[in-house]
């Protein structure tokens, strides 16, 4: 069956010299007591047994930021790993440009792990996984004591291990990066650009780079959501893009869950010479979103499936929950993009009924919802 959409995971760590001084935007860094050593807040829900390994004797205290130089708004979470047990938490947002201190107070342990995923915005993993261990976590926030023995609604998930550098403020930061090494500035510009496309708007090509064409881009679409230019420096303005982008739209296509399900979603494109099927984009439950189609296909097909908690499908009257059509195309469980469409399960891929979308009014909106 389609199935979850793996997330980022492959996180390139600058381990050189680091800047750590807080910039404006970066959150979780407001001066708090510290009377509690680093898990009495991070595992406070914890029993105290589990925990106890992690105290430090050091007077020193030292946060643990993660910081988020990539064009994606992610979801991070932290491994904490003894020789006499591991622990996750998650997830902590984290918008292109900011940080967020996910360990506060010093801490000792054998090893410190890291996962990171994309919003469901963004559609398929921009990024494939590369952890070598692999951790529970769960689809919402979470807090998992022994997280090598998942139970019910938890899955694993491939965590990397890290080495944070020590800022000049004597805190310990890892940073979240891109290929193309953006630094602030211009992951926070990639960022917008990137939610932009999602929208519907034209502020391709997504580098960083600021000139006409984005500023046009971001014009139209602060224009057409009645929102005022300052609220590009506020620092909420990714909330309100994602909320934007994951509302019901006038032009393009825009996927609305109904249910009370998680939905995995692929798409197709005819442009005249070859079908391009496309997954998956994760829809959360009582949300909408736009997925990306790059220029004027002759004609679009949509296939979404609604997984539980496990990420199994979901069957009502022992037949699936899915929303589709008499279009057979490939798909496979993992992120996939192919332009080949016969022999689908030669290639390792499944054939999938997929729906014609009529796009003739510019503008369509399919909800997906329980019969």
């Amino acid at each position: 069956m389609p199935g979850l959409v793996p997330g980022i995971h492959v996180l390139s760590l600058l381990k050189q010299g680091v800047d750590g001084r807080d910039k404006p935007g970066h959150d979780g860094l407001r001066a708090k007591p510290r009377r509690r050593s680093v898990l009495a807040r991070f595992f406070m829900t914890l029993p105290a047994a589990a925990v106890s390994f992690f105290f430090s004797s050091a007077p020193a205290f030292a946060d643990l930021k993660i910081c988020n130089r990539m064009s994606y708004v992610v979801e991070a979470a932290i491994g904490i790993d003894d020789k006499a047990a591991t622990a996750t938490r998650g997830w902590f947002r984290i918008d292109p440009a900011t940080c967020r201190v996910v360990v506060q107070g010093t801490l000792t342990a054998d090893r410190i792990l890291l996962n990171a995923r994309a919003l469901g915005v963004y559609g398929a993993s921009p990024i494939p996984q590369n952890g070598s261990d692999m951790l529970c976590v769960a689809q919402d926030n979470f807090v998992i004591a022994a997280a090598r023995q998942c139970r019910g609604g938890q899955t694993q998930a491939a965590f990397t291990q890290i080495t944070p550098t020590r800022g000049d403020d004597g805190n310990f930061v890892a940073y979240l990066a891109e290929d193309s090494e953006y630094d602030d500035e211009q992951a926070r510009l990639a960022g917008i650009q990137r939610l932009l496309v999602i929208a519907g708007y034209d502020a391709a090509p997504i580098d960083g780079v600021d000139g006409p064409k984005t500023q046009g881009a971001l014009a139209a679409f602060l224009k057409s959501r009645g929102l005022p230019s300052d609220i590009v420096s506020s620092p909420n303005f990714f909330k309100t893009m994602v909320d934007a982008v994951q509302t019901p739209s006038a032009t393009g296509l825009t996927w609305c869950n109904d249910t009370t399900h998680r939905v995995m979603a692929a798409i197709a494109t005819d442009d005249g010479k070859s079908v391009t099927s496309r997954g998956w984009y994760r829809i959360d439950p009582k949300t909408c979103l736009h997925p990306d189609v790059t220029g004027q296909p002759k004609q679009i097909f949509s296939f979404a499936e609604a997984v539980d908690a496990d990420n199994r499908t979901v069957k009502l009257k022992d037949k699936p929950l899915n929303w589709g059509g008499d279009k057979q195309l490939c798909t496979r469980e993992t992120k996939f993009e192919t332009n080949e469409q016969a022999d689908c399960g030669a290639r390792g891929f499944a054939a999938t009924g997929f729906g014609v979308v009529d796009m003739s009014s510019g503008g369509k909106t399919l909800r997906f919802a329980i019969p």
